[in-house]
């Protein structure tokens, strides 16, 4: 038991010790207003869960003075019924403190949990809102991390330290007075064994602490390597250039690494806990002794002697414990601030209070001299999510220069040009992913700014090249453009989409899982899903970025006569890869570095003997048809 007691103790200490080799930082009276703000709704919570830990203290000293009473009892031959009422209260006692055990811990869940929950739910909910270059610039396990171990860190402080440093200062408190009333030589004897115990507990937790954090580099980078070859692009590429037998080597070079360090960190643990328990032995052995010595001469009780030994376990605990408290509070305090890092970024983009919705009806599309450059690193993003130790100051560099056009409803209107002239920007504009430098951007005569975000997801739909889809089924990737589809609308949208076959000849109909990325389809089926997405959410504007550009010639017909159902009736922005996809545009812009040079119909452009005629004849030129040919050409 005296063992038992001891090896939890060294545990403890052990912990600490290797927490105690993190940040060291000062308090921050800001992030503490704010965990005192994230705290606020599990107040009364908070307040019995502390009223908990007090009165477990108490238990815990209480028991030790009753075996004292018991052994005194017993050597002086008292009344047995003495000893029997006094085993029962222990008893009681006992399941009292397993009964406020299971109540504690079950409030620290509680309180954990809750604070779990709101802490990734504000984090989730902001990233939400953050603009596109946010996501092109973040690793996204650093970014998933901060919602992981940072918000588990932050949690530890509300369900472990706090509730540890209360129970801890008063346990060491009523245990000190209770040992220096009993025998304060004894104690002070003790108290002097305690630098033994503690110091080599914080030398051997820098020693562990570094093996751990090595070891939690190598498997990061483990699952880095596995998150990127266990892709289907990843894979693929590791089986067309990369050489899987090195792929093999290194990942198990890494893995031997981590069961080496297993293996010292187990030898080094069984070595401190053997020596710290042979410490505690012989402070054990010292009250023993010296009680004993006591004893014999009649200046101390026998229970007296047995209290102190058991006292003995709940003064070193609570004192090594409280050692490394301010540091565990520091850890917790830098997985708070990781996590305020992410909530301190202002999203770009912002709704007014009195935002509009955009008006019922036929919406037209109008760029009103619209420049673009985009934002800076620093204004998007933070050097701990990209890995990096400086972010990139350089932005705002102009991608679009009053650029000026109007799509009337129910028209479309095609952009061509060169790779990188502001096509897809000008797309992305629209939808207010980015917000315009200077000019406004128009839906229904209303600039963008100005309604609010979920009328702009009603009204504008957009399908890109890589016709992205999620790992899950078929029916879950279509209704989350619209997720009151009845099971009749989603097959209607299948079937002007030309995939109703396809989808009813899976193994699991709407419910087959299409893979991750959509890869268990093909280029084109992918592209027909994500059209018959934009079909089933019934959006007026649509927009199309190169919705075809890396189809064969079968695919892409089958994709022109889904996008001949999605584009009819609505007002339609389409940027085009092949010239098959404008040549009945209503209008035709060619946009080259950020500025509109041309513009008209297919006819006008090719008559005007300008940047689209060159365009059109280089693109058959590729594809080796001759102006007038029944197919139309591969595009701009």
């Amino acid at each position: 038991m005296w063992v038992m007691d001891m090896e939890v103790t060294a545990w403890t200490s052990l912990h600490s010790a290797i927490n105690a080799q993190q940040d060291r930082r000062p308090f921050n009276r800001t992030s503490l207003r704010r965990i005192g703000a994230f705290a606020g709704p599990h107040r009364r919570g908070l307040v019995l869960f502390l009223l908990l830990s007090v009165m477990g203290a108490l238990l815990a000293v209480a028991t030790p003075l009753l075996a004292s009473r018991i052994v005194d009892a017993i050597v002086k031959g008292g009344d047995g019924g003495v000893v029997t009422r006094l085993a029962l209260l222990i008893a009681v006692i006992a399941v009292v403190e397993a009964g406020l055990g299971l109540l504690t811990r079950k409030l620290s869940a509680t309180l954990g949990e809750g604070l779990i929950l709101d802490l990734r739910t504000a984090v989730f909910d902001h990233v939400q809102r953050m603009p596109v270059a946010f996501f092109t610039r973040t690793r996204t396990g650093a970014l998933v991390s901060r919602l992981n171990n940072d918000v588990i860190g932050a949690q530890r402080a509300f369900s472990n330290t706090l509730s540890g440093v209360v129970a801890n200062t008063v346990t060491l408190a009523l245990t000190l007075v209770v040992m220096l009333s009993i025998s304060w030589q004894i104690t002070l004897l003790a108290l002097v064994l305690l630098p033994v115990f503690v110091l080599p507990a914080r030398r051997m937790g820098v020693r562990m602490a570094g093996m751990q954090r090595e070891a939690s580099e190598l498997n990061a980078s483990m699952g880095t390597q596995m998150t990127e070859r266990f892709s289907a692009p990843g894979a693929t590429l590791v089986k067309l250039f990369g050489r899987p037998a090195d792929e093999s080597a290194e990942f198990a070079a890494r893995a031997a690494r981590v069961r080496d360090i297993g293996i010292r960190t187990a030898m080094a643990q069984s070595a401190f806990i053997t020596a710290l328990t042979l410490v505690s032995a012989l402070a054990l052995a010292l009250v023993y002794g010296l009680g004993g010595y006591y004893a014999l001469r009649g200046t101390l009780d026998a229970g007296s002697v047995v209290a102190l030994a058991l006292l003995l376990t709940r003064l070193y605990a609570p004192l090594t414990a409280l050692a490394g408290a301010r540091v565990e509070v520091m850890s917790a305090m830098v997985s708070f601030e990781r996590v305020f890092e992410i909530l301190d970024l202002k999203p770009l983009i912002a709704e007014k209070p009195d935002a509009r919705r955009v008006p019922e009806g036929p919406v037209s599309v109008e760029f009103d001299a619209v420049s673009f450059g985009y934002p800076s690193a620093d204004k998007v993003s933070l050097a701990s999510l990209e890995e990096v130790a400086t972010l990139d100051t350089r932005g705002g560099t102009g991608v679009l220069h009053e650029v000026s056009f109007r799509a009337e409803p129910g028209r479309m209107v095609a952009l061509v040009g060169s790779s990188g002239a502001g096509k897809s920007t000008i797309a992305q504009l629209l939808p207010r992913l980015y917000d315009a430098d200077a000019g406004a951007v128009r839906l229904g005569g209303i600039d963008v700014r100005d309604l609010t975000a979920d009328s702009i997801r009603d009204t504008i739909g957009m399908v890109t090249q890589d016709g992205h889809l999620f790992h899950e089924s078929v029916r879950a990737n279509l209704v989350l453009a619209r997720p009151q589809a009845t099971e009749e609308e989603i097959w209607e949208a299948l079937r002007r989409s030309r995939l109703d076959g396809l989808v009813a000849s899976l193994p699991d109909g709407l419910d087959t899982v299409v893979g991750e990325r959509g890869y268990r389809l093909s280029g084109g089926e992918r592209q027909r899903l994500t059209i018959a997405r934009l079909l089933l959410a019934r959006q007026r504007v649509v927009i199309l970025d190169e919705a075809t550009a890396h189809l064969d010639n079968t695919s892409e017909a089958a994709v022109q006569e889904a996008l001949a159902e999605a584009l009819s009736g609505r007002t339609a922005l389409v940027i085009a890869h092949r010239l098959s996809t404008v040549r009945a545009a209503d209008l035709i812009l060619v946009v080259e570095e950020g500025r509109i040079v041309e513009r008209g119909t297919h006819d006008e452009l090719l008559a005007a003997g300008g940047r689209y005629q060159e365009l059109h004849r280089t693109r058959f030129a590729t594809t080796g048809r001759a102006p007038g040919g029944a197919v139309a050409p591969s595009g701009a």
